[in-house]
């Protein structure tokens, strides 16, 4: 499947296809390969039998990653994204596709399913996601009737945005809470806040004890954030001067931007 996917992911990509487009047209080659056995066993439970549904599941999460690899890296490549959380997953796929703009609910149902997540969750728990008035909640479990489940949600005209990280103000944002350790875009967002606060200190000390300036992610997650945000926004902003401060630790306190005020996100 992989070795069938890896040239058509590029043939497309090149062509210009995007958005839940790419990862629909993906299923057609990787099924090819399921096909031409009448049974596929798992190779990790010798004797289980591999539903088709497991089977998209992998597919989809290849689409997902070869196109958050292409995010966050020119090159691209799967090594792009070794580590990278679920969560800052789906933000970076969703973000790239749709920007902070309402986003047809069927698409942030694939996308969310793709990751090994539901759009249910995002909202309510991880306080990621924004949904129309009118859209339906469900228990958020992800299983083969999703894809179903999205076409009909997509056709009631539903939608949902990405939180900005003004919006997301809990105040577990970027802490582990017992099993669930916090996602790489909500330390992100958190030291956004500190930064925005206009004191050094505490975002030298919330890097320190993340250990994010060992986190090998992290610098490019920041540089996709600040090509991913409007320029001249607030938002890109705090980004490029945080990386700024990333990248010389040595900053003296009295160089620090100031606090940003009176800017619209």
């Amino acid at each position: 499947m992989q070795k069938r996917m890896a040239d058509r992911l590029h043939d497309y990509w090149d062509a210009g296809i995007r958005g839940p487009d790419f990862v629909w047209a993906a299923t057609g080659p990787a099924l090819e390969a399921y096909s031409r056995y009448p049974v596929v066993k798992k190779a990790n439970s010798p004797g289980e039998v591999m539903r088709v549904s497991e089977f998209l599941q992998h597919v989809r999460r290849l689409v997902v990653d070869f196109v958050v690899g292409r995010v966050l890296s020119e090159t691209g490549g799967l090594e792009a994204v070794s580590g990278l959380d679920d969560i800052t997953t789906y933000y970076l796929l969703h973000r790239y596709d749709f920007g902070m703009e309402p986003a047809p609910i069927g698409a942030v149902i694939l996308y969310a399913v793709s990751c090994g997540l539901s759009d249910t969750t995002l909202t309510h728990q991880w306080d990621l996601l924004s949904r129309s008035a009118s859209a339906r909640d469900d228990d958020g479990a992800a299983d083969e009737d999703d894809e179903t489940e999205a076409a009909d949600e997509g056709a009631k005209g539903d939608t949902a945005r990405l939180k900005t990280w003004r919006q997301r103000t809990g105040k577990a944002l970027g802490e582990d809470v017992p099993g669930r350790p916090a996602p790489l875009i909500d330390q992100i967002h958190r030291l956004m806040h500190l930064w925005a606060a206009g004191e050094v200190a505490p975002v030298d000390a919330y890097l320190d004890r993340r250990g994010l300036r060992r986190n090998a992610l992290f610098p490019p997650l920041l540089q996709a954030l600040i090509e991913l945000s409007e320029a001249g926004s607030q938002e890109r902003a705090l980004l490029e001067s945080l990386s700024n401060h990333v990248q010389n630790r040595g900053l003296a306190p009295d160089r620090v931007q100031p606090r940003f005020t009176g800017m619209e996100d």
